[in-house]
């Protein structure tokens, strides 16, 4: 029967024994988990950088779009001038950020206009195309009316 003293003992060497075996054979083990899991880490900040731009190019493409309808909506005024608005507006803020933009205006009739921006997102991978990006915006057209008239 062991004492308290040498059971202390006893226990420390049987501990320290236990672990210099477990190290011996998880030597570079390390290594190995993060050989493994630092691809898949910069594949997800990769991702998150990518949808950051995407997003940031999506809210774009909409306030141009918005741009477009606010000017178009006004008495006189046509689908040239929402256009025209929008590409000032996305020349002026996101040179850099959308490519391949093209803007489109068309009435429904006199009451309402509709304005759709459509480009690429940045990419941040050589060679790969950017993220696809398309939003619109619409709104009713200003316009006189007479008592009685809709």
């Amino acid at each position: 029967m062991l004492t308290g003293a040498r059971r202390v003992g006893w226990l420390v060497r049987t501990v320290a024994r236990a672990r210099s075996a477990d190290g011996e054979n998880e030597r570079g083990s390390t290594s190995l988990e993060l050989a493994i899991l630092f691809p898949v880490l910069l594949l997800v900040i990769t991702g998150l950088v990518q949808f950051g731009l995407w997003f940031h190019a999506r809210s774009l493409a909409l306030v141009a779009a918005e741009e477009g309808v606010t000017a178009a909506r006004t008495y006189h005024s046509g689908e040239g001038a929402a256009t025209a608005r929008a590409r000032q507006f996305l020349d002026n803020n996101a040179a850099d950020t959308l490519a391949d933009i093209t803007v489109t205006a068309s009435r429904s009739g006199a009451e309402r206009i509709r304005v759709e921006v459509t480009g690429r997102a940045l990419s941040i991978l050589p060679g790969v195309p950017g993220p696809a990006v398309a939003q619109s915006a619409q709104g009713p057209v200003e316009r006189f009316t007479t008592a009685g008239d809709p």
